[in-house]
């Protein structure tokens, strides 16, 4: 059996999902609110002098914190019902089929977050490793339950998973940074194919 491993942020999607989420969940009159004072961490990411899991854990705490997780999951389902698929390129579904054609194990790798993701996964027949999280005590807490899905976390969160020496041949597709380690893994290499 061989192995396909997809990014789904950007590879599989146009742009980021969790934007689109967020402006879905709260609006954009919230969404300017509750980014404001976020906003220079988010700026020091992009221009590369702030840590990736830092800045989203700011983010996800301001929009998330002590948010009921029964209402969480309900937007969540709904987003990914009504809003994901207009934002799925064709050629990355074309691609997704054509694994699952020939029967390899697909699986997307993400850090979006599962709570979205996994009804859209679901409905595609495809596995998922992704960002959870945090509930207690019926409420998301802002923080994560598992280290941000990105970068290194890609591949300690693989093979925690899966054992790789099981495959004969092994791919991946990514398109950003956050990928580069998970496309190392790959016999075969997709970096930003997908139009």
């Amino acid at each position: 059996m061989n192995l396909a491993l997809f990014d789904f942020d950007g590879t599989i999607t146009t742009h980021d999902s969790l934007r689109d989420f967020l402006l879905y969940a709260f609006g954009i009159k919230h969404c300017i609110k509750k980014l404001a004072p976020v906003s220079p961490m988010i700026l020091g990411y992009l221009f590369g002098i702030a840590d990736n899991q830092k800045v989203k854990t700011e983010v996800s705490k301001s929009f998330f914190s002590q948010m009921a997780e029964s209402e969480f999951s309900t937007v969540a389902k709904r987003f990914a019902t009504e809003e994901l698929d207009k934002i799925v390129k064709k050629s990355a579904i074309e691609k997704i089929a054509w694994h699952k054609s020939n029967k390899d194990r697909v699986i997307v790798v993400s850090a979006s977050f599962t709570d979205y993701l996994k009804y859209w996964c679901e409905k595609e027949g495809l596995e998922l490793i992704s960002t959870r999280l945090e509930v207690k005590d019926g409420k998301l807490t802002g923080y994560f339950s598992t280290p941000n899905c990105w970068g290194k976390e890609k591949v300690r969160r693989i093979n925690e998973y899966l054992n790789i020496k099981d495959f004969e041949k092994i791919y991946a597709y990514g398109d950003s940074k956050g990928d580069l380690e998970m496309l190392n893994l790959a016999h075969e290499k997709g970096y930003r194919i997908f139009k």
